[in-house]
């Protein structure tokens, strides 16, 4: 019960925080935690999971911010 109540309170913190995000910041943030979840998975296969999350986030982090680039240099922002 306890660990159900601390996931939503961690869950509803999380969101109500992006809540005055660019979408700059947006899309970075959702690289980086898309990126993050992916290296893990990938990592726990391979038998490190926490170095692949770390790989993951920074390549989802850079990631996100380029397409946040690409979609204002075309004008779609």
């Amino acid at each position: 019960m306890i660990k159900k109540l601390a996931l939503i309170l961690v869950l509803t913190m999380l969101l109500g925080g992006c809540a005055g995000m660019s979408y700059t910041e947006q899309r970075t943030l959702s690289g980086g935690a898309i990126g993050a979840a992916g290296g893990a998975a990938v990592g726990a296969i391979a038998g490190s999971p926490a170095v692949g999350a770390g790989i993951g986030a920074g390549a989802g982090l850079l990631g996100g911010y380029l397409y946040d680039r690409y979609e204002k240099y075309h004008g779609r922002d």
